[in-house]
């Protein structure tokens, strides 16, 4: 009897439902392939949520998410749910809202560079030589968890020093928060190049100051056979730039790894090939590193790859079925060997011709996948 799983679908908002049709169209084909039979929970989250129900996270897509076997979400936001008002819903609260609510402090980001794309990345292809990183978030603390507010009528906050207005984000941390995800990373590494770099800017924030005691402790008791290198953040925004390779493990905080990871997916030429994974207590849930296009969504045209990696990264961590995913990786190597390229990853040296849309890009995968 095959083996069935249970995955929530996320389609969200802008190219969301387009690539999301093209991960249900390779689970297709590993199913057939190995014996497994994928259903789908789809669901609200995002901008189709405000507009359906008022929120950006109603309380049946988190029910749904917390029966899945796995969640996968393509992309959420965009111009029309913009506000600058608190008391609006924005999408952002949805995508918060649910790592919160299953539980998943933290996020792990492949940084892997495709050899036929080197050319796409804004680097020089000798600086791209041997980048292999894995950005390791934290999720659920930090500037957007903590307590937030905006007052009027503060003396002296308008120009001249009358009443005006302030606003405050917190940047809290707490001990075991930043622990969990010091060993998360300590953990990867032991299993890829034995080395950390733990980034943050103690040298101004008494909340950092506090991760790297605690980064370090951890180290010195547990995991002192990995090499740890503390790293100031605005350092390490142009070490990225700088020697890439250096790089093995990075581990932060929730901002700076918002942040760092959407540079480090430049390397790569794009974020349309950059995947995440998000693990902790609960359901764990993956999602293409790429916002959701809406100037482009509707018209065939998005890249498909990031969600693709991104289901080879729930068949890995979720699905335990590491030969489908090792299956998927190089089903999408051979596509791009063979030079096949959305907009956004062509080069002026891409044939016309090798330039595809979304759904045929989807068709190759799958064709690759084949039983």
């Amino acid at each position: 009897m095959a083996t069935a799983f249970t995955i929530c679908l996320l389609p969200g908002d802008g190219i969301g439902p387009e690539i999301t049709a093209e991960a249900v169209k390779v689970l297709t084909a590993i199913g057939e392939k190995h014996g497994r039979i994928f259903t789908y929970e789809e669901a609200l989250l995002g901008g189709a949520a405000i507009d359906a129900t008022g929120t950006a996270l109603p309380p049946e897509t988190l029910d749904k998410a917390k029966r899945s076997d796995a969640v996968l979400l393509a992309a959420i936001g965009g111009p029309k749910w913009d506000t600058t008002d608190p008391a609006k819903p924005r999408p952002e609260q949805g995508l918060l809202g649910i790592r919160q609510g299953l539980g998943l402090y933290a996020n792990l980001r492949p940084v892997k560079i495709f050899d036929a794309l080197r050319g796409a990345s804004t680097l020089k292809p000798e600086f791209l030589e041997g980048v292999d990183m894995l950005i390791v978030r934290e999720l659920t603390g930090g500037l957007y968890f903590g307590e937030r507010a905006r007052e009027t009528g503060v003396e002296g906050a308008a120009t001249g020093g009358g009443p005006g207005m302030r606003a405050y984000d917190t940047m809290d941390y707490r001990e075991f928060e930043i622990e969990r995800i010091a060993r998360t990373a300590f953990e990867a590494a032991r299993n890829r190049g034995g080395k950390v770099h733990s980034v943050d800017k103690a040298n101004v924030l008494e909340s950092s100051r506090l991760w790297r005691e605690v980064v370090h402790r951890l180290h010195d008791e547990e995991y002192s056979d990995v090499e740890l290198w503390d790293q100031l953040v605005d350092n390490t925004a142009m070490q990225l730039i700088r020697w890439p390779r250096q790089f093995d493990v990075m581990v932060t905080e929730n901002m700076f790894g918002d942040i760092l990871s959407d540079e480090a997916s430049m390397l790569a030429g794009s974020l349309g090939m950059l995947a995440s994974a998000s693990l902790g207590d609960g359901t764990a849930l993956y999602e293409p590193s790429h916002g959701s296009a809406p100037d482009i969504a509707g018209q065939g045209i998005a890249n498909p790859l990031a969600m693709l990696l991104s289901v080879e990264l729930m068949l890995r961590y979720s699905l335990d079925m590491h030969e489908a995913a090792d299956e998927l990786a190089a089903a999408i190597e051979g596509v791009l060997a063979e030079g096949w390229r959305t907009k956004d990853i062509a080069d002026a040296e891409t044939p016309a011709e090798r330039i595809i849309g979304t759904a045929a890009m989807g068709d190759l995968v799958a064709g690759r996948l084949g039983a």
